[in-house]
């Protein structure tokens, strides 16, 4: 399964170290893009054919870690790719199509940069968690 990131604004220290750290760790488990754009009207263009778009939002569905890993599994099962939106400051442009699903990693509000390490690490307990393999980070 290919897994697409797609983010407003660049990472800085010391969360670029962080998602540096969870991309090599995923990689033994999906293919993953990161793509980030500087405004947010560029997103849409960026989204993958045929992938299943996932908002990040903080009034989306919000999953414990195993409900997180079943959920990521029914992706894999489904054929399609992911591909995750962070939108920038002021959330998501009107021209972004509209997702399948909105994810919520809770209702406070995270910094972007936060919220990318925070949706990695979830990625990559998700996989560990399908594995049955013991979870190290």
């Amino acid at each position: 399964m290919r897994v697409t990131i797609l983010s407003v604004g660049r990472l800085r220290p010391p969360f670029a170290d962080d998602v540096a750290h969870y991309e090599r760790l995923l990689s033994r488990y999906c293919a993953l893009e990161l793509v980030e754009v500087r405004e947010e009207e560029r997103l849409a263009r960026r989204i993958p054919e045929r992938a299943h778009l996932v908002a990040l939002d903080a009034g989306g569905r919000s999953y414990a870690s195993e409900a997180f890993a079943a959920w990521l599994e029914g992706r894999r099962q489904s054929g399609r790719d992911l591909c995750f939106v962070l939108g920038g400051a002021f959330g998501h442009a009107p021209d972004l199509p509209a997702p399948q699903e909105r994810l919520s990693f809770g209702p406070a509000t995270l910094p972007h940069q936060l919220a990318r390490v925070v949706l990695l690490e979830q990625l990559y307990r998700g996989h560990k968690l399908l594995l049955n393999e013991p979870y190290s980070h």
